[in-house]
């Protein structure tokens, strides 16, 4: 019985410890901030859902094997969950919220994203010039608009953009 409460005790405490382990949203735009300042990058932040098929895609197109090192040589990337089901609110970073809706993405969609210089200033965001989220730009107008915001946050040269307009491009 003894073994069978000590037992139901580091459950609760393991929970207890696994909830209050998730990091804040600020912690990790310091976190990230802090390493794009000591590598001279810029700051990819990513907002998501576990739910969004697009925000998916967009993590499968950064990290595809034609892409990752071109976004990791110019931009530390960092994730920041929000907008979850009522089911998955618990993945939800603490804060989370409240750093979207700074960035004005609250009513935009997912993904939602910005590019920040180690200072957390914004330089560029998912929007268009019309105020519409890109989400995970696909087609050709979307991601010429994002390979515009790209070679304006980056040292990307043409020929690593083309290859970022390639892997982004839906072709029909």
């Amino acid at each position: 019985m003894k073994i069978k409460i000590a037992a139901m005790i580091l459950f609760v405490l393991a929970g207890f410890a696994s909830a209050s382990a998730q990091e804040n949203a600020t912690t990790i735009l310091d976190k990230a901030s802090a390493q794009a300042k000591k590598e001279n990058k810029k700051v990819f932040l990513m907002f998501h859902a576990s739910w969004c098929s697009w925000c998916k895609k967009m993590d499968n197109n950064m990290n595809s094997d034609a892409c990752k090192k071109l976004f990791d040589d110019n931009y530390v990337t960092a994730h920041i969950t929000v907008q979850e089901s009522p089911k998955n609110k618990a993945l939800e970073t603490p804060g989370g919220a409240e750093v979207l809706k700074k960035y004005k993405g609250e009513r935009s969609g997912l993904p939602y994203w910005v590019i920040l210089d180690d200072k957390g200033t914004l330089l560029a965001d998912s929007n268009n010039d019309k105020g519409e989220n890109l989400g995970c730009p696909a087609s050709p107008e979307e991601v010429a608009v994002f390979i515009e915001k790209l070679k304006k946050t980056s040292k990307l040269s043409k020929k690593e953009l083309a290859v970022i307009t390639g892997t982004f491009t839906i072709k029909k």
